[in-house]
């Protein structure tokens, strides 16, 4: 199900305890059920990562073992490289991935967790990495949703201001008056940092006139 949230297909399963795929399987994938059918099943390591030629391991506790660790900010210029066919292995929930699991990586990256309790179960490690990687390939697509935002222009909050302002002085609000200018500005500071949409501030509008009616 974490893997189809963030458009991953290719399951490689090593040595699992029950037959797979099995019903449990299909019941907690939500739908995911496509993946589960083309996943492969394979007795050891070695043969699962063949067609990768890197492989990152995922690890909760420190290993006694000489490999290149990773940070996730070097883990996502990795994966950005064009040259790679990765594979990220996970290990059981129990007890994670042995010494001999972890030899046949290039990196072993660890999720950054509290140190009081640094252990996550394989499901949230998966999506958070699964994330990691959308985030990164998709980065460019990301930020043009962002740009697509329309926000009103200030000639149009300026108008609204007005219009506040106005029905403000109707109802003797700056009282005193030495404070008006004050009153104002705090006025003008709440509501120019906003980055409404055109629709936003016309319910806004709306708002402030049937208030200001009696």
């Amino acid at each position: 199900r974490a893997m189809k949230n963030f458009g991953f297909s290719k399951l490689h399963i090593v040595e699992p305890k029950i037959n797979f795929p099995n019903h449990k399987a299909k019941a907690t994938s939500v739908g995911a059920y496509d993946i589960i059918n083309k996943a492969r099943v394979f007795n050891n390591i070695q043969d699962a990562i063949e067609p990768f030629n890197l492989v990152v391991s995922l690890r909760a506790r420190s290993r006694d073992i000489n490999k290149k660790n990773t940070s996730l900010k070097e883990f996502q210029k990795i994966i950005k490289r064009r040259d790679l066919n990765l594979g990220l292995m996970f290990g059981p929930e129990a007890s994670g991935l042995s010494n001999k699991d972890l030899s046949f990586s290039n990196y072993i990256l660890q999720i950054p967790t509290s140190p009081k309790f640094k252990s996550l179960n394989l499901s949230h490690s998966l999506t958070v990495i699964c994330y990691e990687i959308f985030k990164s390939l998709n980065d460019k697509k990301i930020k043009n949703n962002e740009l697509n935002l329309k926000v009103s222009s200030k000639s149009k909050i300026s108008s609204l201001l007005a219009h506040l302002i106005s029905l403000l002085e109707k109802k003797d609000f700056f009282i005193p008056k030495e404070k008006r200018h004050s009153m104002i500005l705090n006025i003008n500071n709440l509501i120019y940092r906003l980055e409404p949409n055109d629709k936003e501030l016309r319910i806004l509008a709306s708002i402030i006139s049937t208030l200001s009616k009696k």
